[in-house]
């Protein structure tokens, strides 16, 4: 049913604010599936990139996202820690360098990165550069200067990821102590340091299928290289603990959906893949071409063994490219 369409989209058109986008909505799941797994294919290949990341610093941040295990103002009993010992990270980064993960990102919670932690940040980037040379690395730190991006770029970063989380509509009903515009002021910083950016968000938060269409494209308008998509992992404490879950038909939809509005990004599978069967294969054949492995930051995640051995299995590439 959308084969002229998608066969529009592989050969350059991009959907956009002025199209009719109600087919993603409400049209048949199948066919929808299979189109997005199409462009996928001719655009992206058969590799799936895989990343991990590690949390760097926990707990006591400021904001008050209402999903987050992390922030003060929810009381989860999530663990509380000071900036990780340098080490201790470069351990890890060299653990999944080994494993064959592609990416390595170090994720700090708080509103933004600053003094001390920041330089010790610094340094643990420069080292791993220099003693991981097989590893791509990533950092997530959160509202950080032009000026602060430029130190990462030039520590061996190159990729920053700063989630949008939500759709503009929907933003100041999930966090109120900082906007959407800080976000895309600081994906924008971002970009113009020279790093690529990886931004996402959280789908099952209350938002419309309207909201999920309109962060897609927001997405798409930022020219965003990675997607991380997230299904609510609701957490006691947390004022969202009592939403309900995604189905696994709904995020197949989700994945589809972006990956028709994004069809040259990673559409990158993140937190809730414990939600569908078989660590969720059929979302790498509905346009994912890209998961984070390994444990998430407080919700379980997927091991990497078992992550690599269904994607050979399933006909992707996971080589180091």
């Amino acid at each position: 049913m959308y084969e002229q369409l998608v066969d529009e989209i592989i050969s350059g058109r991009r959907l956009n604010r002025d199209d009719n986008l109600k087919f993603l909505i409400e049209g048949d799941l199948e066919s929808l599936r299979k189109g997005a797994n199409k462009i996928r294919e001719k655009l992206c290949g058969n590799h799936v990139d895989l990343c991990s990341i590690i949390n760097g610093r926990s707990g006591r941040c400021s904001e008050n996202c209402k999903f987050c295990a992390q922030s003060s103002h929810n009381h989860t009993g999530a663990m509380e820690y000071d900036f990780l010992d340098a080490d201790e990270i470069i351990a890890e980064c060299k653990r999944n360098e080994a494993n064959g993960v592609h990416r390595f990102s170090i994720v700090t919670a708080g509103r933004t990165l600053k003094g001390e932690d920041f330089e010790k940040a610094i340094d643990v980037y420069k080292r791993m550069d220099e003693e991981c040379s097989e590893i791509s690395l990533c950092a997530s730190h959160g509202l950080l200067t032009e000026e602060q991006f430029v130190r990462l770029r030039e520590s061996g970063v190159m990729t920053y990821h700063s989630n949008i989380e939500t759709s503009r509509r929907n933003f100041p009903n999930i966090c109120t102590t900082h906007t959407f515009e800080d976000k895309i002021k600081c994906i924008k910083a971002a970009q113009k340091a020279g790093l690529n950016v990886c931004s996402g968000g959280i789908l099952g938060m209350g938002e419309t299928w309207e909201d999920r269409v309109d962060m897609a494209l927001t997405l798409a308008e930022l020219n965003i290289k990675s997607i991380p998509l997230n299904a609510l992992t609701p957490i006691k404490g947390t004022p969202l603990e009592n939403l309900p879950v995604l189905s696994e038909e709904d995020i197949l939809r989700i994945v589809a959906i972006f990956r028709f509005i994004n069809p040259t990004a990673y559409v990158r599978l993140a937190a809730g893949r414990l939600l569908m069967k078989e660590n969720g294969k059929n979302a790498f054949l509905s346009g994912a071409n890209a998961t984070i492995t390994g444990d998430m930051l407080t919700t379980s995640g997927n091991n990497t063994a078992q992550d690599k051995e269904m994607l050979t299995r399933n006909g992707f590439d996971i080589e180091r490219r």
